[in-house]
This record gives C-alpha cells, structure tokens and sequence, in this order.
C-alpha cells in the first residue's frame, strides 16, 4: 500500500513517472528499515521529507524525486542501484548525490564557493545542488531532535555553506527559511522576542490594511485594474539583521510590515498599470519621496521587478510595493517559480533555469553570497582537528586556544601546531576552515606571557589555574626553607615582621614572598638580617574591601508613571522575565492577580499569545516611568575569585542598586558562578551594565535571567 506522503509527492507526475518514484521508494524503505533518527522515529522520514521538498515545494522532476529515495537506499551500498529499473537520469542522480555525501565539511575550508566546485567536480547535473540543499532544509526544519553538539555543528555549517548556495540558486524562500531557522538555535532569545511581537501584532497589521484599501477601491475598480492584496512581513532574520545594524529595538524597525499591490494584467500592460496604482496610492496617502524605489523597467540582476513607495497610513508609515502577478512568482520564488507561473510549459522554462544553476556550478569567478556569513564570522571562528571535527571559538583564537578547547593537559603541553600541513607557533591566529594538528612536549610548562594572546575563557582559566598551583608549589617549598632556617637561627618570626619582608620586597602576599625563596631568588642571609631589626609597627589599611550584603524590600512591580495600577486595574511584572522599563512588554490578564507584565522574549510568552490571545493586553511605558527601579536577576560566571569585587565596581559605577550577590563553589571547569539581584531603572541602564561585565578579563559569562 502507497503511504498518503508518497501520494502527495507524486500528486503531478504522470502515471509512468508516480510508477518510478514509487519503487524507488519501496527501495528506500526497505534498505533503510530499522534505522532511526535522533528521536527514535524511523529514519526514512527523514528521506520523504526531503523528496517532499525536491517535489511539491521546488517542483523539480520525478527523476530528481526518485533519486532522492535511491541515494539514501545506495549510499552505503551501490550494488542496491542495479535493482532499480527506472530511467538512467535517476541512477546518474543518485550516484552524484553519493558520491558528494562523502564531502567532508573541512574538504569546503567552510566556503561556499569551494563547496559549490567540490559538488559541481562530482556532477555537473544542477539536479544534484538542488537536491542537496533540499535535505539541508529538512535536517534544519528537524534540528531540535539532534544533540546539543550536533546542533552547533549543523547550525554553523548551514549559515556558512547552505544559505549563500540557496542564494546563489535564486532559491529565495529556501533561503529565507534557512536564515530564520540559524537564528532560532543560534540566538534564541531574539528569535522568540521578534516573532512573539509579530504574532501580538497582527490584528493591527490586518486591520491597517483594510483602513488603507478602504479609500482606493472605488477608484481602482473604476479603472478596470483587477488586483489583490498581501500583507508581507519581514522574515524574523531580516528584522534581527536591521536591529544589529542599525542598533535600534524591533519597535522602530521601519519597513518590518508592507503591504503589496498585485495587478493581473497582460505583459505589455504590467510597468504602466504599475504607475497608475502609484498615482493613486500617493493621491490619497502623502509618500516619503526619499524612499521611492523602482525595479520595473530595470530590474535588478537577480530579475527582480518592482515598485516600492513609503506612505502615511493614519500616522504610520508604510511600505506599499506594486507589481504584477508574473513579478510577485519570481519576486517570491526566485528562478524556480518560472516553470510554475500559469500558461508557460515547464519543461522549456525549468531546464532554461537549471542550465542558469549549471553555469552557476562551473563557473571559476562566481562571487560567493556572504552576507549573512560575515556576521557569524565577525563573531566566531570555525576550524577542524585532523580527524575532521568542526569546533567553534571565539574570533581571535589562536592554536594555543585550540588545543586548551580540545583538552585542557593537551594546551598545558602546546608547543606549536600545524594549520593545513605548515608548521606554526602557539600564538598563530586561526582562520575559518584552517585543519589544525596539535604538537606537544611533556616538557612544556605555561608561563604569564600565555595569558597576553589567548582569548578564550577556557584556556585563560586553565592556565591560571596551572600557575596558581605552580606558585603553591613554590611557597610551600619557600615556607619550609625559611621555616628550617628560622630554627637553625634559634628564631621566630612574627606577623609584622613577615608583613614588613612583603613591602621591603615589593610583593603583594606572602605566598609571592614564599616562592621567590623557593626559587632562591632571594639570598637567606638578607632575610636574617632583616628580622634581627626592629619590628615595624603593625600596617594598617583603612581601603580594604567590605562585602555587604543588601537586603531592601524592593516592590514586585514597576510603577509606571508612579501609579500601581494601569487605568485602574491592578498591574505586576511577571517573575519569569522581570521586565525593565524599555524592554519590549506586552501584559497578560490573569484570573487573580490583574495584569502580568512579560517581556517579548519571555520563554512563555509564545504560549500565552498563541493559546490566549483574548487575554493578550497592549501596553506601553510611560515616558515617566524610567525614574523608578526594577529588578534584575543577572547569572555571571567567573574564573577567579577577585573578579567578584571588579563586578560590584562595574554594576555601582552605573549607580545600579545590588539587593543580593551570592557566590558557588568553584565547579569542575574552574568556574564561580554568581547570581545576583539588581535595581535598575531602564533597559538602556541594564544593557550598559551587562556590557561592562562582558568586558571584565575574569568575567566568561553573563545572561539575564
């Protein structure tokens, strides 16, 4: 019996054709019975989905589908190809599709263009591209199910290879999808902040289109123009992308909603029909000229066409693009709409657009798409061991960072390295895509000056913790030295004394003192002499540190404006996000407890909007309402003991109040995490307070909780 999916895949091949795709997959399921995925679901359901995507959403042949069941069903076994009877192009498909899923990721020096000559060295078939990028959707559409590691892994290669070979493809909505899914694991909470603000927000972008058409239909009908609207939003990476360059909140994100005119006209009709719905949009609504922007008569080399304006619609303003049907498939879908767009024969359009992917594939001096890229690569960098694991670390990294982030006796015995085969020093900055082989000496001991080039938390904690114990080591060898010579001199030593060797040497504890005698850098003979003076006074230090621990019934709400209640109904901050005055907010009527206030980015906030919207509040703050205090609960991790008092100098310098700072024990990794509670009147103070931590030498980690 066919499965409803296989059905569904088939729906638009011919009989011959829904023949072979079918015992291609009656091939798969049986090569691949017994294999599971990640969640212990059947592996095949991977497969389907990929075919799914090949067939109903990139509408690509039944051969291309067929190959996709026969690539999985081969690929650890070839000899499986000779039983299948369908046309030579799925076989030819299949056997590319395997042979580039032996690619390893550090084979693409993670480049997309290298990545794009390495497919196009195995086939030259753009069938097979497409497809490869179709199984990359369905495991990013899947990636909760994988390991945490895996994840990373996956999540990193999808944005430095996948997405720029989408792009390349004029595969736009793939490329879309694939830019929102990296944003949803890469950086969680800005994903659920801007599409939690999106699902609270449209009602109002719904009821902002009807008030615009309102006025303009009798006028266009009049006119004979047929059309309908779409409301477009921007995809929730796109939104993400603006705030970071522009550095401003979704608030005021300009262009995050526009709304389009598609005209059904005839294609000698389109580019005129386009002014005319301009004329009369600009009419009745005034248009910021600044932000005109016109792609008819000249498209963009992508072949993009369209007519874009900004006008004022009730006090808002908005984007209003026009174009024609024909304009909006390609605008939407990219080159692989062409063959879908109603009358035109697919066959000719679709292999005129594979033969545009093909000359893409082959050609020496393409430009790779690497905008999204720069950015992960502005923060990261991605390399390999010689075993062809990918690992991630901070931009910056250098070998000895690799090898401290590989293992921690592995960094501590560094001598150098190799990147791709070359032999290199331990302070070599690594590159994207570098192969790196650590080389090693028991030998080898850190010394301070490691600390003047590693970035990374891992590697600075573990050698400060190696130096630390090397300096225990010392003293205590010191101590007994001195303590054996003091009972040879028949003397004693009190604490004034000892604290007045420290200052004469300039030290700043006993225990530097300690180790530099048992590393006879001071002669022993000064040290007696030296105690058969006079005693010095006691020091005294009036500057030493006091840690106060502030308790002050702080309230657990913000009053805006002064007021606790919000037009006369009780109002709290929700204790699950604390929000601060600027966050992003939204409030939530409860059964007893009024108004709950949560932030956008509050890990239950996509649960209360989806399955409540009824009980879904608008607010907004008061401009007054940055004069009062709200809570903070911050989590910080540190490497060292004394960053504790750098966090307090940090966090008072913004005249932030401090309600609570509690310390742990140091963990396995060497690390101290710190919670601690806050009063701070705005976002923008927070976010000044958070960057500053982020800055401190000791400081790994900080995150709001």
């Amino acid at each position: 019996m066919i499965p409803d999916s296989i059905k569904k895949i088939c729906a638009d091949y011919s009989e011959d054709d829904s023949v072979k795709v079918v015992e291609a997959y009656n091939l798969a399921a049986q090569a691949l019975k017994g294999r599971i995925r990640s969640n212990n679901h059947p592996f095949l359901e991977h497969v389907i989905g990929v075919a799914h995507i090949v067939s109903v959403e990139i509408g690509l042949d039944a051969q291309s589908t067929a190959a996709v069941f026969l690539h999985e069903a081969s690929r650890d076994n070839p000899a499986l190809l000779e039983s299948y009877t369908a046309s030579d192009t799925a076989l030819a498909l299949a056997a590319g599709l395997n042979k580039i899923s032996q690619i390893k990721p550090r084979d693409t020096m993670l480049e997309a263009d290298r990545y794009r000559k390495l497919i196009a060295s195995y086939s030259t078939d753009p069938r097979v591209f497409i497809i490869k990028l179709a199984d990359r959707l369905e495991v990013m559409r899947t990636l909760h199910i994988f390991p945490k590691a895996d994840q990373a892994r996956k999540n990193a290669e999808t944005m430095l290879l996948y997405i720029p070979l989408a792009h390349q493809a004029g595969l736009y909505n793939i490329k879309s999808e694939l830019e929102d899914l990296w944003l949803r694991y890469a950086n969680p909470e800005s994903w659920r902040a801007i599409t939690n603000y999106l699902k609270a927000t449209a009602e109002d972008r719904n009821a902002l289109v009807e008030s615009f058409i309102k006025p303009l239909e009798a006028t266009i009908s009049a006119r004979g123009i047929k059309y309908h609207l779409k409301a477009r939003t921007k995809s929730a990476y796109s939104i993400w992308k603006k705030m970071q360059v522009q550095n401003i909140p979704i608030g005021e994100v300009y262009d995050v909603f526009a709304i389009r005119f598609i005209v059904d006209v005839p294609p000698e009709k389109e580019i005129s029909t386009c002014w005319d719905v301009f004329a009369l949009v600009t009419e009745n609504y005034p248009q910021d000229e600044r932000r005109l922007r016109q792609w008819l008569d000249r498209p963009k080399p992508n072949g993009y066409q369209s007519l874009h304006c900004t006008v004022n619609v009730g006090g808002q303003w908005v984007e209003v693009q026009i174009r024609s049907e024909r304009m909006d498939y390609e605008a939407e879908l990219g080159g692989a709409a062409h063959w879908s767009y109603k009358g035109v024969k697919r066959d000719a359009v679709i292999g005129e657009w594979l033969q545009t992917v093909r000359s893409l594939m082959e050609s020496p001096d393409h430009a790779t798409y690497q905008d999204a890229a720069e950015n992960l690569l502005e923060q990261d960098v991605f390399v390999f061991t010689p075993d062809g694991e990918l690992r991630q670390l901070k931009a910056g990294s250098c070998v000895l960072d690799f090898a401290f982030d590989i293992h921690s006796n592995l960094g501590l015995r560094c001598t150098g390295g190799r990147i791709n085969g070359k032999m290199v020093s331990i302070r070599e900055p690594l590159k994207t895509g570098d192969q790196v082989e650590i080389l090693t000496s028991k030998n080898q001991k850190p010394n301070e000056d490691w600390l003047n080039f590693v970035v990374t938390s891992k590697a600075r904690t573990k050698i400060k913790q190696k130096l630390k114990e090397r300096e225990n080591a010392l003293a205590k060898a010191g101590k007994d030295i001195l303590d054996r010579r003091l009972k040879n001199w028949k003397m004693t030593m009190a604490d004034e004394q000892l604290t007045a060797l420290i200052k004469k040497y300039k030290f700043r504890t006993a225990n530097e003192l300690f180790g530099a005698i048992g590393e006879e850098k001071i002669d022993m003979a000064e040290i007696k002499a030296e105690l058969l003076k006079e005693a010095p006074a006691p020091a005294v230090s009036d500057d030493r540190p006091v840690y106060v621990n502030r308790r002050e019934s702080g309230k657990d709400y913000l009053e805006i404006g002064g007021n606790r209640s919000l037009s006369g109904v009780e109002y709290k901050m929700a204790k699950c996000c604390n929000p601060v005055y600027g966050d992003d907010v939204f409030g939530f009527v409860t059964i007893n407890e009024g108004i709950k206030i949560h932030r956008l980015s509050c890990p239950n906030a996509a649960r209360l909007i989806e399955n409540y919207p009824h009980r879904v509040q608008k607010v907004r703050w008061k401009k007054d309402a940055g004069t009062s205090s709200s809570q903070v609960a911050l989590k910080i991790i540190i490497d060292e003991e004394s960053a504790v008092n750098d966090v307090l100098t940090v966090i008072s310098s913004y005249h932030a109040l401090v309600r609570k700072l509690l310390t742990g024990s140091r963990n396995k990794r060497g690390e101290i995490e710190i919670d601690a509670t806050i009063f701070v009147s705005s976002n923008l103070m927070l976010d000044k307070i958070l960057a500053g931590l982020r800055k401190l030498k000791n400081v790994r980690q900080v995150a709001r909780q």
